[in-house]
């Protein structure tokens, strides 16, 4: 019985280290098994296979890997599923910080290989800051307005610059002309006082 095998199941626990569930004794062999009283014993009757230490329990884990491949296409999540609010499923603030963080690097980049100066960096920054640029296809978009209304701007104002230059070079002709004109009139006058008088 198994009150009279209990000793043996109890030291072949110790022996093979594990729990004295995991220990089989052979049920066929009571006489053999019931007269085991030391360790030296049951290390022998282990020996002959009448003590067995049983195979660890599988724990498979194939139906949640199943379903967490699921659960990535988006099964099992619908409203009935949900325990949290949004907020704490998905923090509103990680979202900040991530999107913060793509548009971040991306100015940094773009002022790195000089796409942009660092003036307009620190502006777009400020900008970027304060919620203006819902993602980088947007962020992405106004550097290339931005930059084309600067250059626009430049050019006009080169063009504004040469037109004021042409100016003042036809003014500045013009006062000579009209110095020189004055000259040779006084010169003219002078001339003809002369043949009077």
């Amino acid at each position: 019985q198994w009150y009279q095998r209990r000793i043996q199941k109890r030291l072949a626990a110790d022996v093979l280290k594990c729990g004295r569930n995991k220990v089989w004794l052979d049920p066929n062999e009571n006489s053999e098994i019931s007269g085991a009283n030391s360790r030296q014993n049951v290390r022998q009757l282990i020996k002959d296979g009448l003590i067995i230490q049983k195979p660890v329990a599988v724990h498979s884990r194939a139906r949640c890997r199943a379903n967490l491949i699921a659960r990535r296409k988006g099964r099992h999540m619908g409203k009935g599923k949900r325990k949290g609010t949004a907020n704490a499923r998905m923090s509103s603030k990680v979202l900040w910080m991530r999107r913060l963080r793509v548009l971040r690097r991306l100015l940094k980049k773009y002022r790195a290989n000089a796409k942009i100066d660092k003036h307009l960096y620190h502006e777009l920054y400020l900008l970027a800051k304060g919620n203006t640029f819902k993602n980088k296809r947007v962020l992405v978009e106004f550097i290339r307005k931005k930059k084309f209304d600067n250059a626009r701007a430049k050019a006009q104002a080169e063009q504004i610059e040469a037109l004021r230059h042409k100016k003042r070079e036809t003014r500045i002709r013009r006062q000579e002309n009209k110095v020189k004109r004055q000259n040779e009139w006084l010169e003219t006058v002078k001339a003809q006082e002369s043949i009077f008088y």
